[in-house]
């Protein structure tokens, strides 16, 4: 009785799987399974065609070199080297180690400044000694194909080049940051329209086509602590020349190098957490500004 019984389960299995005499394939002949299968593939064929389609007409109102909308482009950015996970820049002076990840992130992003790699007179030209208004290099639509860019010479950092001192003052515990604006392409910065905009440091001097960086304390209890800032950058000036602007895009503009300021720190209070904030004073980037702005941590252990 249980053999029976297992061979009738058995056999309604193998039914519902192959029936040899309606021979269905589970619960469909061939004939049905050949019509739900053309219906599913001209089915998808067709859901695929309006995708496709939808994508193609958008890409025809895009340019490849230009946003569609910029009419609401918020100033760039502030950001720094070296890479420092959650802004703390920590280290020992007189331990190599301890700031070999600094020191090579440093290097690693400055070698494309270097004098050697800026000498095809084809990709790049000299765009003055003195800060200047915009470069302006045509339509970002139009036809004249790759821009040449501004020559930026790593030497104009000086203290913090890394080229006489290859650790970027991190042996000596006097450590440095190098400051740059993000890209945005057809973004055009404005020096400071305002001195009341500046900080006090800032006030007694005139900042034409440039736009000045500047880092003080961020707490109350470090003032006193940070010593003295140096600031390197475009002759000899800490801030970013509007001769630089504006970026035409990865596609049209491949060798583009934006403006740096080193910013050198020489006399940190050792093994104190000190919080720095360094701001971009310009149009759209106001003392209080949210924008162009970043904060970092320095501990310098003995």
């Amino acid at each position: 009785a249980n053999m029976s019984a297992k061979q009738e389960s058995d056999g309604g299995w193998r039914k519902t799987l192959w029936d040899p005499e309606t021979r269905e394939f589970i619960g469909r002949t061939r004939e049905r399974w050949l019509k739900i299968s053309v219906f599913y593939v001209i089915f998808y064929t067709f859901l695929s065609g309006i995708l496709i389609g939808t994508i193609q007409v958008l890409l025809m109102t895009l340019s490849a070199y230009k946003p569609k909308y910029q009419d609401r482009i918020v100033p760039s950015g502030l950001s720094f080297l070296p890479y420092a996970a959650n802004f703390d820049i920590i280290f020992k002076k007189d331990d190599p180690s301890s700031y070999e990840a600094y020191v090579e992130s440093l290097k690693k992003f400055i070698e494309q400044y270097n004098d050697e790699k800026q000498t095809d007179d084809r990709k790049f030209e000299d765009c003055g000694a003195i800060p200047k208004s915009y470069t302006e290099r045509g339509e970002l639509d139009s036809n004249v194909g790759q821009r040449k860019s501004c020559r930026f010479s790593r030497s104009e950092l000086q203290g913090c080049s890394g080229e006489i001192d290859t650790t970027f003052g991190f042996k000596e515990g006097k450590p440095c940051l190098i400051v740059k604006l993000n890209r945005i392409v057809n973004f055009r910065p404005q020096p400071p329209f305002r001195s009341n905009s500046l900080p006090d440091a800032l006030k007694v001097t005139t900042f034409a086509n440039l736009m000045p960086v500047f880092c003080t304390y961020k707490r109350e209890e470090d003032k006193g602590k940070i010593g003295e800032i140096k600031y390197f950058g475009f002759a000899g000036r800490g801030g970013f020349p509007l001769q630089y602007y504006p970026y035409y895009g990865k596609m049209l503009h491949p060798n583009y190098l934006q403006p740096l300021v080193g910013v050198k720190f020489t006399n940190l209070t050792m093994n104190k957490e000190l919080k720095v904030e360094c701001r971009v004073y310009g149009g759209g980037y106001e003392k209080d500004s949210r924008h162009g702005v970043f904060y970092v941590h320095f501990t310098v252990k003995q």
